[in-house]
């Protein structure tokens, strides 16, 4: 696409190719010729062009008022301390009053309008916390034209359609605070603070298998338990409630274009990988609605896809498409990529974090689970057509059926499968699995509730106080 928004007369000018005749045409008019004739509208290209242009001119106007990188993404020390200070009073509180839980994840949040947050310095040139916010909000980087194409059912199928990664969503302060929390909550399901299902933490008996988990919304079976529940949501177990901080992180990328406002998660799982972690081929059951997201902590890592993945060896794993996931980033799962494609984390060469936010189908909602005020009615910063993402423009929340053209189609059929049955036969026959030590079942995605029984000990007697 030309990056020259000027549109040149037939009949003059018409080998400036670079648009100067119709620069100095327009220079020649005063503001209220030119807002009469920008009034009189334009052909949907030459809008698009327009309004890119007009993002550009303010984006650089922006960054000239901004303060140097570093400053403007400091988030406030203070904040940090009272936070730490407020977690230490609710943990305490806890132990008198189990009645009050929900107070004990009251984790730092970010500024109340999602921006930069932090007080105020003396150096911010007068911006306003919305100037502030969308200096931030233009330097978003979009990755939405991921391609990779398989034959599958005789046909060519981009295979990663529908994946979307935004980086630098939450800069490194942000990043620290975010992290910090993560352990704290940790801390916290360690100590049996937490309920029985929201902490996993299961013995590492081999390579890649026992990284720790932490489930909040709802309580997610992985494979068929001990009390034969099938996988998918347990809708009679309960976990703790989507932690503050993690609201905060959902408000940002509501109102930053990165998730869209018709599909707010209200959900999340957070996996704390050690060296050699991983997590296996698999797709996200269909309980949960598309798109989901996976925010990504503390080291960058490859994320693989492809219709079929192989397993090489312990947390080893072989694909066709290979995606970074930078710190701090967004990875948006949607379509094809979501439903059609697997997906896998080969073992990661040191610590990471990650939290994959999800929307619970409302067929499958937990029977005590209860709507979030703080979640409802979330709205866009910025109603603008060349910021909408594809997945923005499909207000139906469903899962497959909604974004192939073909309806319950033999994907469909073939991925619903797979939810029960993991892993798929494209990847390996049963008679290969059963000498494979290394085959997918509870110990890659952790069992629930699989801390020591002593913290499961220490919680119920807790909640009997």
């Amino acid at each position: 696409m030309s990056k020259d928004v000027t549109r040149k007369p037939t009949n003059s000018g018409a080998g400036d190719g670079n648009g100067k005749v119709g620069k100095r045409l327009l220079k020649t008019l005063e503001q209220e010729e030119l807002l009469e004739v920008l009034s009189e509208g334009f052909c949907k290209q030459c809008a698009s062009l327009l309004e890119t242009h007009i993002f550009n001119l303010i984006h650089d106007k922006l960054d000239h008022m901004s303060l140097s990188s570093d400053s403007t993404e400091v988030l406030s020390s203070e904040h940090s301390s009272a936070s730490d200070a407020s977690l230490q009073n609710d943990s305490e509180s806890i132990k008198k009053r189990p009645d009050q839980r929900e107070t004990v994840l009251c984790l730092s949040p970010f500024s109340q309008n999602d921006g930069l947050g932090g007080v105020s310095s003396t150096a911010d040139n007068g911006l306003s916390e919305e100037q502030k916010e969308l200096i931030r909000f233009l330097k978003i980087g979009r990755k939405k034209d991921f391609v990779h194409i398989e034959r599958i059912d005789g046909k060519a199928i981009n295979v990663l359609r529908g994946l979307e990664l935004h980086t630098k969503v939450f800069n490194t302060e942000e990043q620290k605070e975010i992290v910090e929390s993560v352990y704290k909550l940790q801390r916290m399901g360690q100590k049996g603070l937490l309920r029985e299902q929201t902490y996993s933490e299961p013995r590492k008996w081999m390579r890649g298998k026992g990284r720790v988990t932490m489930q909040f919304g709802c309580c997610y079976n992985y494979a068929v338990d001990k009390n034969g529940n099938p996988p998918g949501i347990i809708r009679d177990e309960e976990v703790d409630p989507l932690p503050p901080m993690f609201k905060q992180m959902i408000k940002r990328m509501v109102r930053w274009h990165i998730l869209p406002p018709t599909c707010i998660p209200n959900s999340c799982i957070v996996n704390i990988y050690d060296e050699g972690d991983c997590i296996p081929p698999h797709i996200d059951h269909h309980d949960f609605l598309r798109p989901f997201c996976t925010v990504s902590f503390l080291t960058e890592c490859n994320i693989l896809f492809g219709s079929s993945l192989k397993i090489v060896g312990p947390g080893e794993f072989s694909g066709p498409a290979s995606i970074p996931l930078p710190v701090g980033s967004v990875l948006i799962l949607n379509g094809n990529g979501a439903d059609v494609a697997k997906h896998c984390v080969p073992a990661v060469p040191t610590k990471r974090i990650s939290i994959t936010f999800r929307k619970m189908d409302d067929s499958k909602l937990p029977y005590k689970f209860s709507p979030d005020p703080e979640l409802m009615g979330i709205k866009p910063m910025v109603n603008s057509p060349s910021n909408k993402s594809p997945i923005e423009q499909n207000s139906r929340q469903k899962p497959l059926s909604s974004y192939s053209p073909t309806a319950k189609s033999a994907f469909q059929q073939k991925n619903q499968n797979r939810n029960n049955k993991v892993p798929s036969d494209d990847t390996e026959t049963p008679s290969q699995l059963k000498n494979n030590s290394f085959i997918i079942e509870n110990d890659d995605f952790p069992p629930l509730g699989s801390s020591n029984s002593g913290n499961r000990a220490r919680f119920t007697r807790l909640r009997q106080l």
